[in-house]
């Protein structure tokens, strides 16, 4: 027979897989966004790389290390959204164990 935690859980499990579900949904969708962010911001950094070798001026460098930083930054974005994605769908996969070795408690 089912434990009493099993009975109480499998409601509140539920819940949290649709929360769960809607927040993976919205971070992916963040996440292709910030991807295609993060290609123009590289290239952008790449032409400004490229302007200052031959240009070798103060301010074509000043603005190669400026692009430079909004790429990586943006690339930051990015791993801390894929991770984020990463945790939640472990979370999910956590979740769905235990919702489904309630089911065979039953």
């Amino acid at each position: 027979s089912p434990t009493l935690a099993g009975l109480m859980a499998r409601p509140v499990i539920e819940r949290r897989l649709m929360e769960i579900g809607e927040r993976l949904r919205g971070l992916r969708a963040d996440l292709a966004v910030a991807d295609e962010q993060l290609a123009h911001f590289t290239d952008e950094a790449d032409n400004a790389r490229v302007r200052a070798l031959v240009s070798e001026t103060a301010l074509a460098d000043r603005e190669h290390r400026g692009a430079d930083r909004h790429a990586r930054a943006m690339e930051r974005h990015c791993a801390d959204v894929a991770a984020e994605i990463a945790r939640l769908e472990s979370n999910q996969d956590d979740l769905l164990d235990r919702l489904t070795a309630g089911g065979r408690d039953g």
